[in-house]
């Protein structure tokens, strides 16, 4: 069972610490939108916080921890014009110690040669903003911020 939503002594503040593997994921990410601060966005806002934090968490699932599952936290706070986002794990860092680009393909390329997967970055990149990737320690901290607008 995952741990209650610790709202830190801050005002609309979450922190959420879970394993990182499809299940928890899932309902760590149904928590989250359900709780304060994501709870009070607009449906928009909402369904992009939702998109953005699925492709985080499973990439990080997916990526980070290609072993078995492993710990992540999420700390959402309530910013002038949206939510600070930082997510923290202890896996692997990305390659070459920085963000992908998140570049989508040509075009002009043929259906069957474009890539099967590689449009989540583009994705995040395209509806956050601030967006810092930094390996510290051993972990991996990654922030953005949610726009309260969407």
């Amino acid at each position: 069972m995952l741990p209650a939503p610790d709202q830190d002594g801050t005002a609309g503040r979450l922190h959420l610490a879970f394993l990182a593997s499809p299940l928890a994921v899932r309902d760590s990410l149904a928590r989250m939108l359900a709780a304060q601060p994501l709870r009070s966005l607009s449906p928009d806002a909402r369904g992009t916080a939702e998109i953005v934090l699925a492709e985080v968490l499973n990439n990080l699932e997916e990526h980070a921890y290609p072993d078995g599952p492993g710990p992540v936290s999420v700390t959402l706070i309530p910013v002038a014009g949206g939510i600070h986002c930082l997510v923290v794990d202890h896996g692997l860092a990305m390659p070459g110690g920085k963000l992908p680009e998140g570049k989508l393909p040509a075009v002009e390329t043929r259906l069957e040669r474009q890539p099967e997967g590689g449009f989540g970055w583009h994705l995040i990149r395209r509806l956050t903003r601030d967006l810092t990737y930094v390996r510290t320690g051993g972990s991996n901290r990654l922030s953005f911020l949610l726009a309260q607008d969407g």
